[in-house]
Formats: C-alpha cells, sequence, structure tokens
C-alpha cells in the first residue's frame, strides 16, 4: 500500500511539474498560445536611426541563450511574427536557429500599442496554435499588463507566455487569459 501510495503521489508530482512547468501541454483544442519577446539588448551606434539599431555583443548571447532555454523546455511555437525593426527581427531569427519556423514581420509591431497587438492577433490564422510576437518597450509591457493581472516590465530579451481560451483568435478579445511563464535573461 505504500508502495502504491508513493508511486501516485511520484506520477502526480511529475504531472503537476510537466503540466505547470512546460508550455508543451497536451493539446486542448480550446487554447491558443500566446508569447511575447522583447528584443534582445540593442546597440545605438552614432547616425544610426532608431530602426537600424543591430543587438550588442550581450542582446546576441542573451537571445542566443534564451531560445535554447525555451526550445530545451518543450516550449512549442508555430509561428514567428517579428517588427521589422532590426534589432527586433535579428532576435527573432536567432530564436529561429532553434526553432526553424515561418518568420514574417509585420510594421504594427515596431512602436506598437495595445491595438496594434490585437490587429495582428485577429490576423493569425486559426491553424496557428502557438505564436511568438517580437516586439518592442514600453508597448509590450503595456500589452502584457492588459491581458494579465501580473504586473510586466519586459527587461530586453524577457519572454512571457500566456494562455489564451478560445478556438479563434478572433475570440481573443473576451477570452481568458493566463499566464503561463516569464522569463528574463539574467534568470534562466
Amino acid at each position: 500500500m505504500i508502495l502504491f501510495i508513493t508511486q501516485l503521489f511520484y506520477k502526480n508530482h511529475v504531472l503537476f511539474h510537466y503540466f505547470f512547468y512546460n508550455f508543451n501541454l497536451p493539446k486542448n483544442e480550446n487554447m491558443k498560445k500566446l508569447i511575447l519577446v522583447r528584443h534582445a539588448k540593442s546597440d545605438w551606434p552614432e547616425e544610426t536611426e532608431d530602426f537600424d539599431r543591430p543587438l550588442a555583443d550581450k542582446g546576441l548571447k542573451d537571445a542566443m541563450n534564451m531560445s535554447r532555454f525555451m526550445k530545451s523546455n518543450n516550449i512549442t511555437i508555430d509561428r514567428f511574427v517579428s517588427s521589422p525593426a532590426v534589432r527586433a527581427l535579428n532576435t527573432c531569427k536567432i530564436f529561429n536557429q532553434a526553432y526553424q519556423l515561418t518568420v514574417s514581420t509585420e510594421d504594427k509591431l515596431y512602436n506598437p500599442s495595445e491595438k496594434n497587438f490585437e490587429s495582428v492577433i485577429y490576423d493569425l490564422d486559426d491553424s496557428v496554435s502557438s505564436v511568438a510576437f517580437f516586439s518592442h518597450n514600453n508597448g509590450i509591457s503595456n500589452f502584457a499588463n492588459s491581458i494579465s493581472e501580473d504586473i510586466f516590465h519586459f527587461p530586453t530579451c524577457g519572454v512571457a507566455g500566456f494562455e489564451i481560451d478560445c478556438n479563434s483568435w478572433s475570440e481573443f478579445e473576451g477570452a481568458k487569459k493566463k499566464l503561463l511563464f516569464f522569463y528574463e535573461p539574467g534568470k534562466i
């Protein structure tokens, strides 16, 4: 009897850990996953426009570490959508070295408002179950705060994952949203 209880506890503990700490949850047809990624640390060389700012060496390292961390922790993503700004798109491309996905750019994710994020969400095909947006502050922090009771200020290369209780991205606004994780490069 004690062995059975021990095995049951162990199995439940493993199941609990799997459910709460991995993004690769059993498929629920009524759930979508939204991942928000702030671009990695950038540089600002003289005479460089904001849009053209490159990643700093720290940003390159953080993006590589974060993408590998997410992939090794079974965080599944179906599609990447990035701001076309150099620092965000290069962060996305580094993540894509780990994931090998379809990448698209969306002008609305550069200097975005909360409504910009929603507009991009509503344009997603419903065959996409999990999407990652690569964008900028203050917009990405403001948007995360608008859909969650948790308070966010994204550091560079910070990542938040949300579960959205909907069948279709068109149901996003009224859907229940739950924070699954928030990762910061210095804490992984």
